[in-house]
């Protein structure tokens, strides 16, 4: 036999074998008509404790950076010392903006003239006790901040929450898929594959401009908001991929 018909066998032989495996692997994996999905979300509310708040202050334009970094430290200072008068933890005060800008006024007749600086400093802090947020403010603010606001409460531990959501959400999803199987003259095999797409809203307030008029008497300038937490909503969605038979 000739090496060119040997080649010509053994590229045949190749050939065929490759088709069946083709067709093997093909006839074994699952088409995209046998598969039928559905979904199915779960809700639960729980009442919020922790609030998170962000307190700052703007000093206003000063004569000169120092001037302005000056007031703003003792300022800031004294608003942390009060919060830690308050029990806030020193690991729940965290500084996230801080800032030194110029600041400049523009007249028609001078154009841009540079006024003056000013800082721009802010704490987020993490309340543990919620019966606190209003007293905080109103403290704070007593001590010179002139920016309270981003007030969001959200759940410390959510694992047994998020179970509760998603057992939910699994349970409507598999009342889905009968009833539409069922309407469709579909039969449903087993499970294959579960998706989850987790959904938390943590409640947010915006609570800003929480200037106090610091002229008025002490009585008046200790008045606390009343901020309400009300419930948080934990969220599930799950979508379950089924075999048709």
């Amino acid at each position: 036999m000739k090496k060119t018909d040997v080649f010509l066998i053994t590229l045949l032989i190749v050939a065929i074998a490759a088709i069946v495996i083709t067709a093997l692997y093909l006839a074994r994996t699952p088409k995209n008509e046998d598969r039928f999905s559905v979904s199915g979300s779960g809700t639960v509310y729980a009442k919020a404790d922790i609030a998170n708040i962000e307190v700052g202050l703007k000093t206003g334009a000063k004569k000169t950076a120092a001037e302005a970094t000056v007031e703003s430290t003792n300022k800031i200072n004294e608003i942390i010392s009060e919060l830690k008068k308050l029990n806030i933890d020193e690991k729940d005060i965290k500084t996230t903006n801080y800032s030194l800008s110029p600041v400049y006024n523009w007249t028609d007749k001078l154009g841009q003239q540079l006024v003056g600086y000013e800082v721009s400093q802010n704490l987020t802090l993490k309340v543990r006790d919620l019966t606190k947020i209003g007293e905080i403010i109103a403290k704070t603010t007593e001590k010179g901040a002139n920016q309270i606001g981003n007030i969001n409460f959200t759940i410390d531990d959510e694992y047994e929450l998020k179970n509760q959501a998603r057992e939910l959400a699994i349970t409507k999803a598999k009342e889905k898929a009968e009833l539409i199987a069922g309407q469709a003259g579909l039969k449903l095999g087993d499970v294959k594959s579960v998706y989850e797409n987790e959904n938390y809203n943590p409640s947010p307030i915006a609570y800003t401009n929480a200037k106090m008029d610091l002229a008025v008497s002490s009585a008046e300038a200790l008045i606390s908001p009343n901020i309400q937490s009300g419930q948080n909503e934990i969220r599930v969605e799950v979508t379950l991929v089924y075999e048709i038979k």
